[in-house]
């Protein structure tokens, strides 16, 4: 008796836990919060990819590029207002996450190009990638591909790793 309700205890803390249901992915100091894109048409040839990198280290990070199974090349992408036009261009050196600070990748700003598409994104699928990190190196993530129009990450699926 006592062993079942240790055991039922434990389900339900897990059950609850807010790290449960998040789709949050580990990597020394940096956690890299819901990798996602979007669905794509038929026929398209690019895609954009978002999340959220915190760093809660003591010194700066830099994202060096990253990788997604579903495209030929990714680049990171810096979006700026200059003279009242917005413009896009690659991010040359990286992308540095600023100790104890965040950088988001989000639709009309900061993002990840992946180019070169190899099918259709579907909404509900999962795609492997990596983030490649200066000093953290090599980190698989899994792409969540939303809705077309998604704006924010939807959570929908529990998948914590730490790599």
């Amino acid at each position: 008796m006592r062993f079942s309700l240790l055991a039922g205890a434990l389900a339900l803390a897990f059950l609850v836990s807010p790290a449960a249901s998040a789709h949050e992915i580990k990597a020394g100091a940096l956690v890299i919060h819901h990798p996602w894109t979007r669905a794509t048409p038929k026929g398209a040839q690019v895609a954009g990819g978002y999340t959220l990198i915190e760093n809660k280290g003591d010194s700066p990070e830099r994202l060096m590029g990253a990788t997604f199974a579903a495209a030929t090349a990714v680049e990171l992408h810096v979006m700026e207002m200059k003279d009242g036009v917005m413009t896009m261009r690659p991010a040359v050196g990286g992308i540095e996450i600023p100790a104890h600070g965040s950088i988001e990748f989000r639709p009309g700003g900061l993002h990840m190009m992946f180019t070169g598409l190899k099918s259709q994104l579907k909404e509900d699928d999962e795609i492997d990638g990596t983030l490649v990190f200066e000093k953290a190196g090599t980190v698989a993530v899994d792409f969540e591909v939303q809705s077309m129009g998604s704006q924010t990450p939807v959570e929908g699926h529990d998948h914590d790793k730490t790599n």
